[in-house]
């Protein structure tokens, strides 16, 4: 099972890094010991002081596909969820200073924390998908730290697949984190997120 992930696909979150707006999707991966399910606990890790959030809509993969068509990309997912793209923006800032890769700043345990995945029918329209992170701190305080909606996407979902499957062959189960609107920031020791697709909420865990 591959775990593709699509940077700087929201132009609000572009601009909040001050990052260069890409003529094409950028793609990066993580691997498969980065997932955390079914409301897993986060544990931050040692070796970074600035993690910071990400939410994003993720496709999973329903059949085997390579040079997929972007006109019949649709036909490869059938199931959508949500998940938080955890980024160690400080090791991930030394990498790109360095203009080395950023695996081991967007890949460690547990950096890909994932919904259970549903029906996209249940959806009206995905291309105008609302969805959001909420953070809840040590104090019981709860502030919306995230809000998208999939208009906003630069590379919509079938496109992202018909450009990623030039490359990589996409295989049953393969998920694909589809790029995080503006609003990212730190998470702390005893935070708790929520994620919500069209305001119900798909996946909650907490920070230790």
């Amino acid at each position: 099972m591959k775990i593709i992930a699509i940077g700087r696909n929201y132009a609000e979150h572009i601009k909040e890094l001050n990052n260069e707006r890409p003529d094409e999707p950028v793609i990066f991966t993580k691997p498969e010991t980065a997932i955390l399910k079914n409301g897993e606990s986060f544990y931050y890790p040692d070796f970074s002081q600035d993690i910071h959030h990400e939410v994003e809509i993720v496709l999973k993969i329903n059949k085997m596909g390579k040079n997929i068509e972007e006109k019949f990309a649709h036909k490869y997912y059938d199931e959508i969820g949500i998940g938080i793209d955890f980024t160690a923006r400080d090791i991930q800032a030394k990498l790109k200073a360095k203009g080395l890769p950023w695996d081991l700043a967007k890949g460690f345990n547990g950096s890909a924390p994932v919904s259970e995945f549903v029906s996209k029918s249940k959806y009206a329209d995905l291309q105008n998908l609302n969805f959001s992170l909420d953070l809840t701190d040590v104090n019981g305080e709860t502030q919306t730290r995230q809000q998208g909606n999939t208009s906003m996407m630069l590379f919509s979902f079938d496109n992202i697949i018909a450009f990623v499957s030039r490359y990589f062959t996409l295989k049953t189960g393969d998920i694909i984190f589809t790029g995080t609107p503006a609003g990212v920031g730190p998470v702390k020791v005893g935070d708790k997120l929520s994620a919500f697709i069209e305001g119900e909420k798909m996946l909650e865990f907490d920070v230790k």
